[in-house]
């Protein structure tokens, strides 16, 4: 399905398969993008639903959405702000300088063995990222890591906006497929130790 017009007309209606299509893409993008930046999945979950929450209302408002081609772009914005607020709100709990005692400093919330599960699945990805091909590699990065203005990479390689989102689909399947073979398989991270 592309972003267009018609689909943010389906959308605004409730379409249930529209729906279902705009949860499951973005879904997949927003936890690729959270997954290293959010400690729980509880968290994660959070910020992709509120995301998704605020990108509806916007789709539903009385004039909509006016550039149905920059719809990606919007949702990415959308989730950096609820994610940005989402640290805030956290900060402002966690943290009192004058109440708590020194024991309040010490973070408990990632673990060494949650950071170690973090780290090992930085490096599975830099790995996997490293093995894929060179243009999907730098699709990945340059769209996804580096959440550039897809105008630019645009530009940048001599692609539509159109051609870039098939090929973005294509890594993001590639990049999938050697993530599971990676993590089904123990004996291919024992190789790499």
């Amino acid at each position: 399905m592309a972003f267009d017009a018609p689909y943010l007309e389906r959308l605004q209606r409730g379409d249930a398969g529209t729906e279902r299509h705009f949860a499951a893409y973005f879904g997949e993008l927003i936890r690729l993008k959270l997954r290293s930046r959010l400690s729980s999945k509880e968290a994660a979950e959070d910020v992709m639903q509120e995301t998704f929450v605020r990108v509806l209302a916007l789709v539903r408002e009385k004039d909509g959405i006016k550039q149905p081609e920059r719809f990606g772009a919007l949702v990415n914005s959308v989730c950096n702000h609820v994610l940005l607020e989402h640290y805030r709100s956290h900060r402002a709990k966690d943290f009192s300088l004058d109440e708590e005692p020194d024991q309040a400093f010490v973070d408990e919330r990632v673990s060494v063995s949650g950071q170690f599960e973090v780290d090992e699945t930085e490096r599975v990805v830099r790995k996997i990222l490293d093995d894929l091909p060179e243009r999907d590699r730098r699709l990945l990065q340059a769209v996804l890591l580096e959440e550039r203005d897809k105008d630019d990479v645009c530009a940048e390689l001599g692609l539509s906006r159109d051609y870039l989102r098939v090929l973005v689909h294509r890594a993001k399947q590639s990049f999938k497929a050697w993530y599971v073979k990676r993590l089904g398989d123990p004996r291919s991270q024992e190789d790499d130790v």
